[in-house]
């Protein structure tokens, strides 16, 4: 029991915290009826409610031993009930460790509140496998963006670029760079991170931002949890109450000074989706004025379109002059095509093989054909340093492949920049030289599988769809493990290592060797 002396107002205020930790309870769990009313407490001792309400969490074993754990650190759990510390000396003992362990359990209710939101899970830029800029390259650029965020008036950074232009890499260096110095408030990877389709993406994108920004920072998850609480189907609203409750309101509690990066913005075909994600940007910036985003895409007409009534600093890749560019492709495929060198040297290859590998005109050649683009870079290094087949061969296919296809070069108006086209062919033909036409058929189906199907899907499976044995389905996408990304786990899923591949594959006028032109319906795998 409590010291008739005891501050009333503090003992107020945690009876009110157990009346929050019991209605988050109720919704996440639904058991309501095991709990004493509420209208009751009023009307009963504030003493006697305490006891009762404790022993009552005590029994549902989600209070446990905890309390404990975190007295010493008791300044940020007093805080979060708004209590301040220097007045503990009023507070016996045993209400103090009951007040942390309510802290505690108001903050795994919340917590539990947002683990309820739909929400793409992998969309952040720790996802695993995702790669920024290679050291010493995009150096000039990415000393830009820094300058931006730190003295930039506008409170938005569009890098656009063609296909291939290494857009994501950037966004990942900058998404890592504002982690590092605590300045990341969350980020949205629309081309890789999310494995939803089309209008389910389209519904997650403001959700997982308010998901990663809550985790962060306790101002912003106190003003978003009651809103979840209360409409926890609010993912499903108009976008423009969504920004509202999910983005808009807890970033004005929280008065935090944050970055947010989006990448690959063009991702959402249709016009109406990146229409009103970027309106809908404008009210963040508009309300919370310490926010910046950073945003990437392809300079599409209609995403030009939205950028054009906010206020924005623009930079385009393809407007860089082609010698840095190709400065920062030499460094990168010099650094990818070296680092493979120790395991080779131990493997079965002559030591003429590998001397003097690569030389500058090999160099030279590979940066021509890549003409900016690092995906095409980075589908090179995948190739060449194949374990156990030389690279110099390897290296006479690409030196023997066409230079262009109908595409390349035609970025004005299509904005494809297609360099990879060519690569892709020649590793396509190499790999499947030998087929019976017979087979050709099989390879079409498991790379429509592989390089098309949304939201990717794993070889066991693709196996299952094409009525192979996983062994014979990772016998075909072995070969071009170079234009995938491709896990040695079959129940892994696989996907193309670029968007690029997969235009390629579904295009006629770019798939130059009919073989592998996929048909549209094989797009969908319910098709």
């Amino acid at each position: 029991m409590l010291d008739k002396t005891q501050d009333s107002g503090i003992v107020v205020k945690l009876v009110e915290k157990l009346r929050q930790v019991i209605l988050i309870y109720q919704v996440g769990t639904g058991r309501c009826r095991d709990w004493p009313r509420l209208t009751c407490l009023s009307q009963a001792s504030q003493q006697q409610s305490i006891h009762d309400l404790i022993t009552k969490l005590q029994q549902m074993d989600i209070y446990g031993q905890n309390c404990a754990l975190i007295v010493s650190r008791y300044t940020y759990p007093l805080q979060t009930l708004e209590i301040n510390p220097m007045s503990l000396h009023r507070i016996p003992v045993r209400l103090f460790l009951h007040l942390v362990g309510l802290c505690l359990l108001l903050r795994i209710a919340n917590l539990g509140v947002l683990r309820s939101m739909k929400r793409a899970d992998g969309a952040g830029f720790n996802h695993r496998g995702r790669r920024g800029c290679l050291k010493g390259t995009r150096v000039t650029l990415l000393e830009e963006i820094d300058r931006w965020f730190k003295d930039g008036e506008q409170p938005i950074f569009w890098l656009n670029g063609l296909a291939g232009s290494g857009k994501s890499a950037i966004a990942q260096t900058v998404a890592e760079r504002c982690f590092a110095n605590g300045t990341l408030g969350a980020s949205f990877f629309c081309s890789s991170g999310a494995n939803l389709k089309g209008q389910d993406k389209f519904n997650t994108i403001f959700p997982s931002l308010a998901y990663q920004l809550a985790y962060q920072y306790p101002d912003f998850r106190s003003t978003l949890v009651p809103h979840l609480r209360f409409n926890p189907g609010i993912e499903y609203e108009s976008l423009s109450r969504q920004v509202e409750k999910l983005i808009v309101e807890p970033l004005q509690s929280a008065n935090i000074k944050i970055v947010i990066v989006i990448d690959a913005l063009d991702e959402y075909k249709n016009e109406g989706p990146s229409s009103e994600i970027l309106l809908a940007l404008g009210s963040i910036i508009q309300s919370a004025p310490k926010t910046k985003f950073f945003i990437t895409s392809r300079p599409e007409p209609r995403i030009s379109h939205g950028f054009s009534r906010l206020k924005h600093s623009t930079l385009a890749l393809h407007s860089i002059t082609l010698d840095v560019i190709n400065n920062d492709i030499r460094v990168f495929l010099r650094h990818g095509l070296s680092a493979e060198l120790a395991a080779k040297k131990s493997s079965r290859f002559a030591p003429e093989e590998l001397e003097n590998w690569p030389t500058d005109s090999q160099l030279d050649l590979l940066c021509d054909r890549a003409a900016g683009h690092f995906a095409y870079a980075a589908a090179t290094v995948k190739f060449l340093n194949h374990l156990f087949l030389s690279p110099k061969e390897r290296y006479a296919i690409i030196e023997r492949s066409p230079k262009d296809t109908i595409h390349e070069g035609r970025v004005e108006e299509v904005h494809k920049g297609l360099s990879l086209d060519s690569l892709c062919t020649s590793i396509l033909q190499t790999s499947f030289a030998q087929n019976e036409t017979a087979d050709d058929t099989t390879v079409r189906s498991v790379l429509a599988a592989a390089a098309l199907f949304t939201p990717p899907v794993p070889p066991s499976a693709i196996s299952k769809t094409v009525q192979l044995r996983v062994e014979e389905v990772m016998r075909i996408l072995e070969p071009i493990y170079a234009l995938l990304e491709l896990s040695e786990d079959p129940d892994h899923p696989v996907r193309p290592f670029h968007q690029l591949f997969s235009d390629c594959l579904a295009d006629p006028e770019r798939c130059s060797d009919q073989r592998f032109l996929v048909p549209r319906e094989a797009i969908d795998p319910s098709s």
